[in-house]
């Protein structure tokens, strides 16, 4: 089964990015390679529990079991040590990845309060873009009443070339709703 997204990509965005864009094979048209969302988990230093909460959470979220980040290096004005366990991601691709886009386009953006678009430029010099998102109670698979601890996260959507202004145009094609300047 495809995803409705991906369907999407490949009927309507690929020909109207070649058109637009003048590029003649369409594998020239830059893709999404990866999805990835991470919680970077801060208070797990001193309670481990709000990290297995935010695993929880983030399982619920994109359907797959997240791994665990830890830290690289001590500082020890935040109290950390080298290896403790700091957060955990999530890296989603092919359909699973499309039905996490789908649904964060269709479905949780437009539950933000005073939602008015997401930043247009949060774009690297790769052509990928971050959004960040202050709370997962957005997410309709996270049943508010029960949660413990709230918990933002950055995703990530990593696509495998081009520049800002065509991965731009790929987000917005299916459905990303930029903000208007």
């Amino acid at each position: 089964m495809i995803a409705r997204l991906e369907d999407k990509y490949k009927n309507e965005v690929v020909s109207a990015l070649q058109s637009k864009f003048n590029i003649k094979n369409k594998m020239a048209v830059p893709r999404i390679k990866k999805v990835v969302v991470n919680m970077g988990v801060g208070d797990a230093i001193s309670d481990m529990k709000i990290l297995d909460s935010a695993q929880a959470d983030l399982m619920k979220i994109t359907g797959q079991k997240p791994v665990i980040t830890r830290a690289k290096k001590a500082i020890s004005n935040f109290k950390l040590r080298e290896g403790l366990p700091i957060g955990c991601k999530v890296t989603l691709r092919r359909a699973r990845m499309y039905e996490f886009l789908d649904r964060l386009i269709a479905i949780t953006l437009p539950r933000i309060r005073d939602f008015n678009g997401v930043s247009n430029k949060a774009f690297d010099k790769q052509g990928n873009y971050t959004l960040g998102l202050s709370d997962q109670s957005i997410f309709p698979e996270i049943d508010a009443g029960k949660m413990q601890h709230t918990q933002g996260m950055d995703i990530t959507v990593v696509f495998d070339k081009g520049p800002k202004e065509q991965t731009q145009e790929i987000l917005s094609l299916l459905g990303m709703p930029f903000r208007k300047n």
